[in-house]
């Protein structure tokens, strides 16, 4: 099966705090990867190199073949057309309606695209995520999960081959947890996504995940099926099990 992502000796420091230190991972075609660790382990750092949002200091980051780290302004905004970003707060524009926000990427991005295929898209998309009925609305009459869903099909509308799921579950109730988990499922099969999916919540990386890596200390210790990691006899692992389901539920 073919590699999407390919990262090999990944460093990435904020001055004297190393947060990745010789992080190496491949996510497959057709591939729910789920990267799991405690608050503040580099998750987040990690898709926003992968996306080009952050530089790499050192290490090799390739994204369908390209290797990031040394593309231009231009090529790498070329490849970002390719990777759908759901960022953990929805990123929605707030003074835009639900269809406003849909349709912004595409007319900004695609050109030539008539006032019918606009509509046609931003319906199909809406449709897709169970919230058509919400195109008129403006993001503050939106619930957290309904945002979460907005902001899912606002990455979707240009048909990503990749997508990056920043805690797409946090904030929400287990019902609507659920739901996403769900929806992230349902957009790896309808629209044949690759997603690196970052999260804590052991639930959705038990429900969405193909393939489970856990980082500790700046890499990759553990990577396999949720099943085979959570196994492992280290007791990280098992510190990392009670930390989500017992420290969390004390909150």
């Amino acid at each position: 099966m073919n590699k999407v992502i390919e990262i090999e000796h990944l460093y990435k420091a904020f001055g004297d705090r190393k947060v990745l230190i010789d992080a190496n991972l491949d996510v497959y075609e057709s591939e729910n990867m789920v990267v799991l660790g405690r608050s503040g382990t580099g998750k987040s750092v990690l898709i926003k190199i992968i996306a080009g949002i952050l530089p790499a200091d050192k290490g090799s980051v390739k994204v369908l073949g390209q290797e990031v780290t040394q593309l231009n302004k231009k090529e790498m905004n070329e490849l970002r057309l390719k990777i759908g970003f759901s960022f953990q707060n929805s990123a929605l524009y707030d003074s835009m309606t639900v269809r406003e926000n849909l349709e912004f990427p595409l007319v900004r991005n695609v050109r030539n695209m008539s006032r019918g295929e606009i509509n046609k898209a931003v319906h199909k998309v809406l449709d897709s995520v169970g919230l058509l009925k919400s195109i008129d609305q403006m993001p503050s009459e939106l619930s957290g999960g309904q945002k979460k869903r907005i902001g899912i099909a606002r990455t979707l509308i240009m048909n990503p081959t990749i997508m990056l799921y920043d805690e797409p579950t946090a904030g929400l109730d287990p019902i609507t947890c659920m739901e996403i988990n769900q929806l992230i499922n349902e957009v790896k099969e309808n629209y044949k996504t690759s997603s690196i999916i970052i999260t804590h919540d052991l639930t959705c990386a038990k429900e969405t995940g193909d393939r489970v890596a856990v980082l500790f200390d700046g890499n990759f210790k553990f990577q396999g099926t949720f099943d085979e990691v959570f196994k492992d006899p280290d007791p990280r692992i098992k510190n990392f099990y009670d930390y989500n389901f017992i420290e969390n539920q004390k909150k």
